[in-house]
């Protein structure tokens, strides 16, 4: 059990020092020739400047290992990002029926500007707040569909503005209202080389115009009443839904505040390639096209795909509410899942809940935010965490939002922002993260740190570096334009570097000098050790003498020497970690047998071949005749405290540990792993005990039932015995009583039969109605011949 221990902590020794040096490694594997380069491999690793000659490779490591190279700390080169606020206006803390503000006054998300220095693989971390509004102005446009199938909408739409403006009221006190409607574009199909035309497919008797695909009728006003005029102009047309022309900031009037647009329709809506049927095939460029109010290129540009309208409504921190019938709530349920910040609320046949539908729709939309970042510079990454009400934490994609939040609710978030390597330009960069559907925003510049602090000091054409053919810096060389080596010795048109590597490379592997060494025009030096006794050796520094199989904790098991990670063991010793000894006489037993006779002696230690054989000589036979006689006496006194030994147990009974046990069923039962003898012994007055004895690899082991087994008392048998021999004869008695009884029973039966039979009336020759089953037939003209 010991051995297997032993193996186990070893073993884990070796793969958790194997796991931190392939650890250690990922600083000097990126095989860095400069500072600059050796600071973008990861936060963790460092640059030791010292002007001590040694591999350019060796100077690129964790910090803890340069020290412990003895790489004084103010020579070691390990910048840190930082961070910077640079606009921090705090978020408004505003009463309904204060004093009133401009929008742009208005701050919802803190901080604003921010510019981060990253370093690689060092993640910056950033808070933001966001406390929503009291009292926020609101922008709501109302699109349409005026199809036929509509018309009892209409009047309840008219007087939208002043009754929505009312109900508003009670949410904001600057809300403004304006409208827009739509009508089936209709085409015909293309058959030539002019633009598709327009058709209108109403019928004569109904009031109809031309078709179009959008129309602002009225820009957003504070003037419900001006609405409630424009509404009585509108005229009924064509069925089709479409989103369009919503983008045209200056003709709706959008201001940067929450914008809404409320989508009412009774049927469904087309997308990109519907517009093919019909014959128009350009993809829609995403503009305005407002022309007197009119969408003008409905002719010309096919719908827009869903991607690029979510683009668009996303661009344009638009919030979409769906007033959609019954039958179509599943379609635009569907659609509401791909656009974030969307709500689908169920249009009754006459539109006459709408203003209902609205309100509702505005408070499930603006009881959640969801932050959302603009396209991340390569090499860039982000991850969100979001503190919400009620101390809920999210993390991953959840950690983008918070949900439930009432006005006057301040929720904050923590976003780490990470940089791996440069970018390529070496520029600056800039992200923006905002909360979707609403138009502040928080502006983060990226700068990137490339280059060490001793980068500035470094001397070009320095002597240091072969006759001047490179810039000391940092302690080490960077090589002109076509010189390598660690002093820029050689000459990249004398021999290409991929050559130069291709010597340093073990059978033509993807590892330079086994990433234990450096290659110096095309020869491999190997690094050092912090311990000088350690060292790497070979061509291609692919030996070490330190990295050999562990015995006991010990390298090669103490007994031999580590070449080239394979252990040269001592004499008398053998195995992979020269832990098995080749000495025989530990396993000489007491008669000079090599283990008795009954096994093989294997790296010191006696293999018993006879399995019912045990012990370190092979001279314990638990389950043999006269094991239990032979420990009778010692079970006995230190158990019970009777027997032969009861003076002397202490002294001559030792040798095994002693387990007690509350019944026979809790003895241990026969196993594999090593032979079990059970016992069962009388002691002097006539009381059994039980016990077990078994060899646990050399320990010895006795359980036995604490209570012992006794017969009855002797004054008690001879009464049982006499009651017994009562019962016995009374039974006896009994049985001979009925047997006689029977006897008597069944004797006058038989003469009542008789006497029945003799008292008979009927003739008892024949039986008169007794057949013969036999019939004799006669021939009548048999005449005896």
């Amino acid at each position: 059990m010991d051995l297997k221990l032993l193996f186990i902590s070893a073993l884990l020794g070796i793969v958790c020092c194997s796991s931190a040096q392939q650890e250690g490694n990922e600083c000097i594997k990126a095989n860095a020739l400069s500072c600059g380069e050796c600071i973008q491999v990861g936060a963790k690793c460092g640059w030791c400047t010292d002007t001590v000659s040694k591999p350019t490779s060796a100077r690129c490591d964790e910090l803890e290992s340069l020290r412990k190279r003895g790489c004084d700390a103010a020579r070691i080169e390990n910048p840190h990002g930082s961070q910077k606020i640079l606009k921090n206006k705090a978020v408004t803390n505003r009463k309904k029926g204060a004093e009133k503000l401009r929008p742009e006054d208005i701050t919802q998300i803190q901080p604003q500007k921010l510019s981060l220095n990253l370093r690689s693989g060092e993640p910056q971390n950033i808070k933001l707040k966001f406390k929503r509004a009291e009292d926020y102005p609101i922008d709501l446009y109302y699109l349409m569909d005026l199809s036929y199938s509509m018309k009892d909408d209409l009047e309840n739409v008219k007087n939208l503005g002043t009754s929505l403006m009312k109900e508003m009221s009670k949410i904001t006190s600057d809300f403004r209202i304006g409208f827009g409607s739509f009508v089936e574009k209709t085409v015909m199909p293309y058959i030539s080389t002019t633009p598709a035309k327009l058709l209108n497919p109403c019928t004569v008797d109904q009031n109809c115009t031309s078709p179009f695909s959008y129309k602002n009728v009225l820009k957003l006003t504070s003037n419900g009443q001006q609405q409630h005029r424009r509404g009585r102009l509108l005229t009924m047309h064509w069925e089709y839904e479409s989103l369009f022309g919503l983008i045209c900031s200056f003709h709706i009037g959008w201001r940067n505040v929450t914008r809404l647009l409320v989508f009412s329709t009774d049927a469904g809506f087309h997308f990109a390639g519907d517009g093919k049927l019909g014959g128009i095939v350009l993809p829609n460029d995403g503009k305005c096209h407002l022309e007197n109010n009119m969408y003008s290129m409905s002719h010309y540009y096919d719908y827009p795909s869903i991607a690029h309208l979510v683009q668009k409504l996303s661009e344009n921190n638009i919030q979409t509410i769906f007033a959609v019938t019954e039958e179509f709530q599943p379609v635009y349920k569907e659609l509401k899942n791909l656009i974030p910040k969307s709500a689908v609320g169920t249009l009754s046949a006459n539109s006459s809940n709408v203003i209902n539908l609205i309100v509702d729709a505005y408070n499930s939309l603006s009881s959640e935010v969801i932050l959302e970042n603009s396209k991340l510079p390569e090499g860039v990454t982000i991850t969100y965490q979001s503190h919400c009400k009620n101390g809920v934490v999210n993390e991953g994609e959840s950690g983008r939002k918070c949900s439930n939040i009432s006005i006057g609710d301040e929720v904050s978030f923590n976003i780490n922002i990470t940089a791996q390597g440069c970018p390529k330009q070496d520029k600056p960069e800039s992200i923006k993260i905002k909360p979707l559907g609403f138009t502040e925003e928080v502006e983060i510049l990226l700068s990137f740190i490339c280059e060490c602090e001793c980068h500035k000091h470094g001397i070009e054409n320095s002597d240091m570096c072969h006759n001047g053919n490179g810039t000391f810096e940092c302690g080490a060389c960077r090589c002109n334009k076509g010189r390598v080596g660690r002093q820029c010795e050689c000459r990249k048109d004398e021999v290409s570097t991929e050559d130069l590597d291709k010597n340093c490379r073990k059978d033509n592997g993807t590892d330079i000098c086994s990433n234990n060494g450096e290659c110096v025009c095309g020869t491999c030096e190997c690094k050092k050790r912090d311990n000088p006794e350690e060292r790497y050796s070979g061509k291609f520094c692919e030996c070490d003498n330190f990295n050999c199989d562990r015995s006991n904790n010990k390298l090669c098991g103490g007994h031999g020497r580590c070449e080239c990670r394979v252990c040269i063991c001592d004499a008398n010793y053998t195995g992979s970690a020269c832990d098995c000894s080749l000495d025989a006489s530990t396993c000489l037993a007491s008669n000079k047998q090599i283990c008795n006779g009954r096994g093989i002696c294997e790296c010191g230690t006696c293999r018993c071949t006879d399995p019912k054989f045990q012990g370190p000589t092979c001279e314990i036979c638990p389950t043999c005749p006269g094991v239990c006689t032979e420990h009778k006496s010692c079970v006995q006194c230190r158990a019970f405290g009777t027997g032969e030994k009861k003076d002397t147990c202490e002294r001559d009974c030792s040798y095994f540990n002693l387990i007690k046990v509350k019944d026979r069923d809790k003895l241990p039962q026969p196993v594999q792993a090593f032979p079990l003898m059970h016992c069962k012994e009388r002691d002097a007055n006539d009381c059994w005990f039980y016990y077990t004895y078994a060899v646990n690899n050399t320990e010895k082991e006795v359980h036995v039932v604490e209570t012992l087994e006794c017969p009855a008392g002797p004054d008690i048998i001879p009464i049982v015995a006499g009651v017994v021999t009562g019962i016995v004869l009374i039974g006896l008695a009994l049985l001979l009583i009925w047997k006689l009884l029977m006897i008597i029973h069944d004797r006058r039966e038989f003469a009542k039969f008789e006497k029945e039979k003799m008292n008979a009336k009927w003739d008892t020759g024949e039986n008169p109605i007794y057949k013969s089953a036999v019939t004799t037939v006669i021939n009548p003209k048999y005449e005896g011949k």
